[in-house]
């Protein structure tokens, strides 16, 4: 627990709230924008930086996801409901970002230890039950197997998935992001995920394993609290929470120094991007 607390226990917080401006933005500046700030808090130049993003109605592949035998034909389905495609630059399957869901990224400065994988991943689940402590509910980390984007720290209450973890790693830099489905049908988004799967996959054998996605194994935090609760609400949480773990936190936006390297980190994404998907 005091390992944990030491790496949330920054001297600084740089805090950089997306929460409404990325709502209209694509979803691809906010990868391009994590791999910035790995960059630059992994090169001294910056301080720790916690960032919140939300992002309208986007559906965010993994690279696994692209080797779908039918591909191009869940992606139109995608397209039909009202969503915009993109294809993250790290590993995982597909999540769905919208209005309701609250994206976190940490990014830590890696030390001359080294931050263990584990220790991200936990430091961000002691921060969401921080978060959330007001409440009786067990929020407990472990694989949900038919949730979208399954995995060891999907995070749950009564086996139900809120949240998935990730971690990025780049220039001495680790950016932990969360998902967070703070309001609306937990369940809507995985039978969405799970008809983009059958569209993509039909009966084909394909070479890595997809999840078969059951949508009552999902919901939104609203939902399992039974609380109505906005990302708004789930904003001011955060910052409590990580002030009562930390030192000082302070807004801050890019520097000037970290505006072209945004640039050229959103360009590599976005020619990714564009190579994957045309």
């Amino acid at each position: 627990m005091e390992d944990l607390l030491d790496l949330l226990k920054q001297d600084d917080w740089r805090i950089i709230d997306q929460s409404v401006s990325a709502l209209y933005i694509s979803a691809l500046q906010s990868f391009g924008m994590d791999d910035t700030l790995c960059a630059s808090v992994g090169g001294g130049l910056a301080p720790a930086t916690a960032r919140s993003w939300v992002h309208d109605k986007t559906v965010v592949l993994g690279i696994q996801d692209t080797k779908l035998p039918h591909l191009q034909e869940g992606i139109q389905y995608l397209r039909e409901q009202g969503y915009d495609v993109i294809v993250r630059n790290s590993g995982g399957l597909a999540v769905v970002l919208d209005e309701g869901v609250l994206n976190i990224t940490l990014v830590f400065p890696e030390n001359e230890k080294g931050i263990d994988i584990n220790r991200g991943y936990d430091a961000m689940w002691m921060l969401i039950k921080e978060m959330f402590a007001d409440f009786s509910a067990e929020i407990e980390a472990k694989e949900i197997v038919r949730s979208y984007c399954p995995g060891s720290y999907d995070l749950s209450i009564g086996d139900q998935k809120f949240a998935g973890i990730s971690q990025r790693r780049l220039r001495k830099g680790v950016a932990v992001q969360i998902y967070l489905c703070v309001d609306g049908s937990g369940s809507e988004r995985a039978a969405l995920i799970k008809e983009f799967y059958s569209i993509g996959k039909r009966q084909a054998e394909t070479k890595f394993t997809y999840p078969d996605v059951d949508p009552d194994v999902m919901a939104s935090l609203s939902e399992l609290l039974n609380t109505e609760l906005s990302i708004q609400d789930v904003m001011l949480r955060f910052l409590r929470a990580l002030k009562n773990v930390s030192g000082r936190i302070s807004a801050g936006q890019l520097t000037a120094e970290e505006v072209p390297m945004f640039k050229s980190y959103y360009e590599r994404v976005a020619e990714r991007n564009e190579k994957i998907l045309g």
